[in-house]
């Protein structure tokens, strides 16, 4: 039996880590409840989906209702420079790996998706420099750490 040559790696962006972790809950209202009392602040709230982060680094949770379609559960790499999401779908891509386009997001971020090797999902986001804004009334964004 033949063995298939790995496909080469292309190197993600120097300033990536890891910035969030996308769930799918039954219940939007029950789970942020309980995100919230562990700590997590709320950033972003929509009937379909929030998203908290931790106050002291900012990483987050994405919370996925059943009528979010746009995405599913995933992990997300966040970058501090909105070209190295550019750069990075077009090394993955000319790496031989399937990329959805780029979307740039109405809370001023930009990301695509993908899947690893082993079918999991991963997300490349863009996070502006002082944080990912939020909606909820009162709250400002949570600035990403520091290099």
């Amino acid at each position: 039996m033949a063995t298939v040559p790995p496909l080469p790696e292309p190197q993600l962006p120097v300033s990536h880590r890891l910035g969030h972790v996308a769930l799918r809950v039954q219940d939007i209202g029950r789970a942020k409840a309980f995100y919230q009392a562990l700590g997590l602040r709320l950033t972003w709230d929509a009937p379909d989906w929030a998203y908290l982060q931790w106050p002291g680094d900012a990483a987050g949770i994405a919370l996925l209702s059943p009528d979010y379609t746009a995405a599913g559960p995933h992990l997300a790499l966040h970058v501090r420079e909105r070209a190295e999401v550019d750069a990075a779908r077009d090394g993955l891509v000319a790496a031989g790996h399937r990329c959805g386009p780029v979307h740039d997001h109405r809370d001023g971020t930009a990301s695509f998706y993908l899947q690893d090797p082993e079918g999991n999902w991963l997300e490349l986001l863009y996070e502006p420099p002082g944080g990912i804004p939020s909606n909820v009334p009162g709250q400002s964004p949570i600035p990403p750490p520091s290099p």
